[in-house]
């Protein structure tokens, strides 16, 4: 592994707290798009590391600038009145670290935002001009606009001499003559591209008289996004099917439009395994729908050319052989014979992984298909391993420490639960699972796997303390619905407070008598979880707010390092863990992990702290930072299966799949090392 992990591209967003109203819909599109979706965890959409800066005074901007992360950065910066009129914001943005690798594209959410272009680093450049999105489709205009400078400022290779049309996006319009539904609907299309910067290809108007029909068409496949407008004769066509083979020959992205009108006797085989879109069959296609295709056809494109991009690289890092094939989309039967006549073995895709049954045809080609996180030979390398999994939520104004929106963990939480599952390891989890935005994906995962192994194993445990089991009848509900899938593990009342509640009667932390028992409980759960499990991978974290003696992930840390448990410290998640990570770096115990910290931020605590130290079941702060300021790191990073440098690396960096890889790379070495 390379010093600095640098993926092809990140994105930044910059906005001042008091345009929140305006920026938050579209960042709340942005990462929906952009970033996988937490609500379709299987969704081949895209995985971009997005980093946010924002502020929660007006007069006071981010702390920090934007740093440069990956090959190529892009930062949206949203100016206003607000970011002009206040001087401190006016003098951060005029100081962003600007490059030709780490451009700045701004967006002038009023027409004060436009001032910013005549002063500073975003002197004489172009703007989106946010205020003329207008309408109910708003989000929808800013979505394309942005995903367009994404793909010309992030994807392409731009020359010194080349115009700013050069780097536009091509869209070929493929659609059959036959019937009205196919042309209407690419001429709706051409007429809208023709009012962007977008560029376009359409047989009526592009091949000029004189010119080959065939070789025009294949030429302009070779560097366009194909839209394939199904209509009902589309894919009986001879040109419709070369055109979809063409692009597929050459690698192209490809988005199929259904505007079926009543029925098509045969899906063309080749149009299959590409992104979808349906539409109607009206003849006046509306701005909704147009805009729809356009965006879906721009974000395939970025998913497609990031994604061979993302791939390459993986193999400049030795993550994948560098004798194999890769390709942007799953396996398909052409791209397998092509491989095998080049005399490949071997061909990576994008993450997620298809499942296995999808993909077993492959065997009768001697070829072998993985993704860069996934491998059939790893397929039950941690059988019989017990993986803990601390992983908890940061507030959402986080933005000012680490950048990351909250939305990052639960993408963290899946990648980890599916690959941990698809190697046959059982996950441990604490607490109320019901609440977690990942539940129901585990629990998908979980029931696959039963069926894949065809066994009654069961890999998912919840731990509770008490009195989460006994405090809500939903629970008891939910547990019966997930019989077989799932196992609760139920923690008793600790001996020395046994006597002091009522077992079968909810007790909520109102008051400090109850908040004491509480904490013992959870602590109890916490020792006793950590003790059956073989690892802990901990990420993110609450510093304040929590139910126990202390933050619960800063209490599982200490627990896993007082019984030498295999530990993984994903510090550039922010929370706990990024306070642990920066403790143990350097030496000295940061100050939200000391008890006048935590005592001014949580609401209750000195009395809690009051209470257990007559027990001597407080937390502990003197013991606390002599721990973590006494950790030998390298020792740390041998017993969790790494090298020193890839255990750095695991602590500072934000990236999912990098940490992902790390925290398998670890666990199947302990694995391998065991079975020895």
């Amino acid at each position: 592994m390379s010093n600095a992990f640098a993926p092809p591209l990140a994105l930044h967003f910059i906005w001042h707290p008091s345009d929140q109203e305006s920026v938050q819909p579209i960042l709340d599109a942005v990462r929906s798009y952009f970033a996988r979706d937490v609500d379709r965890p299987f969704s081949r959409g895209l995985n971009i590391p997005l980093f946010f800066y924002s502020s929660e005074s007006p007069n006071t901007p981010p702390a920090d600038h934007p740093k440069q992360r990956a090959e190529r950065d892009i930062i949206f910066v949203f100016t206003s009145v607000n970011t002009l009129g206040w001087k401190e914001w006016q003098g951060y943005i005029e100081q962003l670290p600007l490059s030709s690798a780490f451009p700045a594209i701004p967006v002038a959410i009023n027409r004060e935002g436009l001032g910013h272009g005549s002063d500073g680093c975003l002197k004489n450049l172009n703007f989106l001009r946010a205020y003329q999105w207008q309408g109910e489709t708003r989000i929808q205009q800013a979505l394309l606009c942005m995903a367009h400078e994404i793909y010309r400022h992030g994807l392409v290779e731009i020359k010194k001499e080349d115009h700013g049309k050069d780097s536009s996006i091509k869209l070929f319009l493929s659609h059959a003559k036959a019937g009205d539904t196919g042309r209407l609907h690419a001429e709706a299309i051409y007429r809208y591209i023709d009012n962007t910067n977008m560029s376009r290809f359409f047989d009526a108007t592009e091949i000029a008289p004189g010119f080959e029909f065939d070789k025009e068409i294949i030429n302009h496949i070779k560097d366009s996004t194909l839209i394939a407008i199904g209509s009902d004769a589309y894919s009986s066509r001879y040109w419709c099917q070369r055109e979809i083979l063409c692009a597929k020959h050459d690698q192209r992205p490809i988005l199929a439009v259904d505007c079926l009108e009543e029925f098509e006797d045969r899906v063309f085989p080749a149009g299959s395994n590409v992104p979808c879109v349906h539409v109607s069959a009206d003849a006046n296609l509306s701005e909704r729908d147009i805009l729809r295709i356009l965006i879906a056809t721009l974000l395939e494109t970025i998913r497609h050319t990031h994604a061979q991009k993302m791939l390459a690289y993986y193999q400049s890092q030795e993550w994948i052989p560098s004798d194999c094939a890769i390709t942007s989309r799953p396996p398909e039967l052409r791209q397998v014979i092509d491989i095998t006549k080049n005399g490949q073995t071997s061909i990576c895709y994008p993450e997620p992984s298809v499942y296995m049954e999808e993909s077993d045809w492959l065997c009768h080609f001697g070829v072998k298909a993985f993704t860069p996180l996934w491998n059939k030979k790893e397929d039950k390398v941690l059988e019989n391993k017990r993986i803990g999994i601390s992983v908890s939520e940061f507030p959402t104004n986080g933005y000012a420490r680490h950048h990351l929106h909250p939305d990052h963990l639960k993408r963290l939480s899946q990648d980890l639960a599916r690959h941990v599952l698809a190697r046959a390891g059982t996950l441990i989890y604490g607490g109320d699972l019901r609440k977690d935005g990942f539940t129901q994906f585990i629990l998908d995962e979980a029931i696959v796997l039963k069926s894949r192994l065809n066994s009654d194993s069961i890999h998912i445990e919840n731990h509770l303390a008490w009195p989460l089991y006994v405090s809500a009848p939903e629970i008891v509900a939910w547990r019966a619905k997930y019989n077989g899938i799932i196992k609760t593990v139920e923690h008793d009342i600790p001996a020395d407070i046994a006597n002091q509640v009522d077992k079968n009667t909810a007790l909520a932390p109102s008051n400090e008598e109850n908040k004491y028992v509480w904490s013992r409980c959870l602590t109890q759960m916490r020792q006793q979880s950590i003790q059956s499990s073989d690892a802990r991978i901990c990420a993110g974290g609450k510093l304040s707010g929590y139910s126990g003696k202390k933050p619960g992930v800063l209490e599982e840390i200490l627990l896993a390092l007082e019984q030498n448990k295999p530990l993984y410290l994903l510090g550039g998640f922010g929370g706990v863990v990024r306070e642990v990570c920066q403790s143990i770096t350097h030496k000295s115990v940061t100050e939200p992990l000391t008890e006048s910290w935590q005592i001014h931020h949580t609401e209750g605590y000195q009395a809690l702290q009051d209470k257990a130290r007559q027990t001597g079941h407080h937390a502990n702060y003197a013991a606390i930072e002599a721990t973590l300021e006494s950790i030998d790191l390298e020792q740390l990073a041998q017993n969790a299966g790494l090298e020193l440098n890839e255990y750095r690396h695991l602590m500072t960096s934000p990236f999912i799949d990098e940490c992902v890889h790390i925290v398998l790379k670890g666990l199947n070495n302990i694995a391998i090392t065991q079975r020895r």
